[in-house]
């Protein structure tokens, strides 16, 4: 099923809804009393879910899903978005022809992390943030949200904390991330990270999902690839990131982009004020941003 978090007015508060009939319906409209995407992550039970998916509601609770403001599903993730780095084999290389930064070593995922205190959904701006960077960078990400607190987690066991995904776009400021040896603040600045349109959840997929991936500026494909391309898996990334380390219910891990991003160009095109960027994955949804 498909899940959003939504604002029926500006003014409104945000609530979250499942799609269910072509038409958006609020989680209220099953008497279930979840306010945010986290909150729902965290406490709902399968049965819930289930409801969700299948049960009776209210048929006069339907909202039309244009009629609605649609914000990134977790807005304020309760942690920092952890990522992984270089783990399509061609943007690997693209990377490195454009810094010895992206160096790596052999065999090991390249893990980081950013900071998001709100991320931005679809049709909302990204910051240019001209006083700080001049090479403004987009990343397509498939995205995989853990579904409950997660800690020592086997590669066989990991499909069970996956509960579902979404499209995230890494905005990065390369030359502040060449800049510091760490990546944290190049990929960390406000409005960095647009995910979105919505959540779907895991069993909608085979695992690992197979999906196509592609981004484009102003209507020219950037991007083309596909999710079984990664180099490290789901699976791999969920056991590895949570050895020793508890990752929370609503964790959310952005598992690395494909080749095509505008580092990666003979003469590089960042992103620049007015540039449109749509990022889209196969089965989930496009996410369509503009920097402003």
């Amino acid at each position: 099923m498909k899940l959003f978090t939504f604002k029926k007015c500006d003014s409104c508060a945000p609530e979250v809804g499942v799609l269910r009939d072509g038409a958006l319906v609020p989680v209220s409209a099953f008497g279930l009393p979840y306010v945010s995407m986290n909150e729902l992550i965290e406490k709902a039970s399968p049965a819930e879910l289930k409801k969700l998916a299948e049960g009776a509601y209210d048929a006069s609770a339907r909202l039309p899903l244009e009629g609605v403001r649609v914000l990134s599903p977790i807005p304020e993730p309760k942690q920092d978005v952890l990522c992984l780095g270089l783990n399509y084999l061609a943007h690997a290389n693209e990377a490195r022809s454009f810094s010895a930064a992206f160096a790596s070593k052999e065999g090991w995922p390249v893990y980081f992390s950013k900071r998001v205190s709100y991320a931005p959904g679809d049709g909302e701006g990204i910051p240019a943030h001209e006083d700080l960077t001049e090479q403004l960078d987009y990343e397509v990400e498939l995205a995989v949200i853990i579904g409950r607190d997660a800690k020592n987690v086997s590669m066989e066991n990991a499909r069970d904390y996956v509960f579902g995904y979404t499209v995230l776009n890494d905005v990065t400021a390369r030359d502040l991330q060449n800049r510091h040896v760490q990546w944290y603040f190049g990929k960390s600045l406000d409005g960095f990270n647009p995910m979105g349109p919505c959540i779907v959840t895991a069993d909608e997929f085979d695992f690992p999902p197979a999906l196509r991936i592609t981004s484009s500026v102003n209507g020219e494909v950037r991007q083309d690839a596909n999710t079984n391309m990664l180099i490290h898996s789901i699976a791999k990334i969920v056991s590895q990131f949570s050895q020793g380390v508890t990752l929370k219910a609503g964790t959310i891990i952005a598992t690395g982009t494909p080749k095509g991003v505008a580092m990666g160009m003979e003469k590089p095109r960042f992103l620049k004020k007015g540039d449109v960027v749509v990022c889209e994955i196969e089965g989930i949804g496009r996410l369509t941003n503009t920097v402003v």
